[in-house]
């Protein structure tokens, strides 16, 4: 073997080895620092973690780097030097801890912490006043518009198509893995979300995750313009016009001290809700009500019965991400029923009133979707529709529940 050759090889030796070494120590640090706890090639590392995973391995490593940056009152050597260090000695470990910046996993508090606050801010965010926060505020266009109706073939032939059926009539969020064996066209229109006669008692649960939800014409403090209005009004409907015995539970959990705060609203809400269940039995179907928010160039309305009436939205929440699969914390016994529920609704919209459903939206966390097999939630309308329109669009809400459910 040519001595060139021998240097070559022996230096590539030395650096698996370095970098087996590396591996070591910075399993040592996260066990030290109580970050990416749990088999590393199943978890990813908070932000926060990483930077002390990054810190923590040059001052092990590299202790005068770390004497010298501090000296002069500077932590970028530590952070821009840590990770040009942890991508050559450890490749893996850095590329699997840079992939989790985004979806957490872990099962750790802080970690988990990270994943219900996502999941808070999933749906529209607002400022401390409560207005909707816009991606281009200055440059929205003030123009309202109607949605088209476009009426797609809803046979079954079409909805075994899983190409079809994904382009027709859902919204996956790039933060969601949706695949074939999960959307079965065959599986969820099979089941039968018919209600049970023989049982006594209220059927349906309605009440509201974010109370304070206005739209573009509510009464500050008439709380029967708002989506608590709203419930009010499809609950009444379906007592009343189609005999379906309806609770309407109006808790608040969006609003702490006073001050709008949605950042553990779902979290606040399970407890209540679980309680009404466990108190009222019968109940079948529980339907989380919400109004979305959008540009307020956009007005989610289309015209039924030559009426103008709020667009509705099936929300979904799968439990799990693409990158990192199923998420532990979040987990969901009843997550093919909820889909069953959601398209069935969405399959009797366009059979009864193309145009008043958008897509199913399907996001990556839980959104309190797992007390109940049929469980919804809906988006109604949004910050720019009427009360008029929404109380319009309660009417159809109603008559497409009483569709599937009877």
């Amino acid at each position: 073997m040519k001595e060139q050759d021998m240097q070559s090889r022996c230096k590539k030796y030395i650096q698996h080895a370095v970098r087996i070494i590396a591996g070591c120590f910075l399993i040592c640090i996260m066990k030290e620092t109580g970050v990416g706890n749990g088999i590393i090639n199943e978890r990813v590392f908070a932000e926060k973690g990483k930077q002390e995973i990054a810190d923590g391995a040059v001052r092990m490593m590299l202790p005068a780097l770390v004497y010298a940056a501090e000296k002069d009152q500077t932590d970028t050597p530590s952070k821009d030097l840590a990770w040009a260090v942890m991508r050559w000695l450890w490749p893996a470990g850095a590329f699997m801890t840079e992939q989790g910046k985004e979806e957490t996993a872990g099962e750790d508090s802080r970690t988990y912490a990270m994943i219900l606050e996502k999941q808070e801010n999933d749906e529209n965010a607002v400022d401390k006043n409560g207005k909707l926060i816009t991606q281009n505020p200055d440059t929205e266009e003030k123009e309202t518009w109607k949605t088209p109706v476009v009426k797609a073939d809803i046979s079954m032939e079409k909805l075994r198509d899983y190409e079809y059926l994904m382009s027709h009539f859902y919204t996956v969020d790039s933060s969601t893995m949706a695949d074939e064996g999960l959307i079965n066209a065959d599986k969820l229109m099979g089941k039968d979300m018919k209600l049970n006669p023989d049982t006594k008692g209220a059927k349906v649960l309605i009440y509201h995750t974010h109370s304070q939800e206005q739209f573009a014409d509510s009464v500050p403090g008439d709380a029967g313009t708002s989506i608590v209005g709203m419930g009010t009004y499809l609950s009444e409907l379906l007592n009343q016009k189609y005999g379906i015995s309806t609770y309407h539970h109006e808790g608040v959990y969006d609003l702490v001290n006073g001050k709008l705060d949605r950042s553990k609203a779902y979290q606040l809400a399970e407890p209540d809700v679980q309680k009404i269940l466990k108190e009222n039995p019968a109940i079948e179907v529980v339907i989380d009500l919400h109004r979305d928010g959008v540009a307020e160039g956009t007005h989610l309305v289309t015209e039924i019965d030559g009426k103008p009436t709020a667009q509705i939205m099936f929300f979904n929440g799968l439990s799990r991400t693409r990158a990192n699969g199923n998420i532990s914390y979040l987990s969901n016994p009843y997550l093919e029923d909820n889909l069953a529920f959601s398209l069935q609704m969405e399959i009797a919209a366009a059979t009864y009133y193309p145009g008043f459903a958008r897509h199913i939206f399907l996001r990556a966390y839980r959104y309190n979707m797992h007390f109940k097999p049929k469980t919804l939630l809906i988006e109604a309308g949004a910050q720019t529709n009427t009360v008029e329109e929404m109380r319009n669009a309660m009417e159809i809400l109603a008559e497409l529940l009483h569709q599937v459910l009877s």
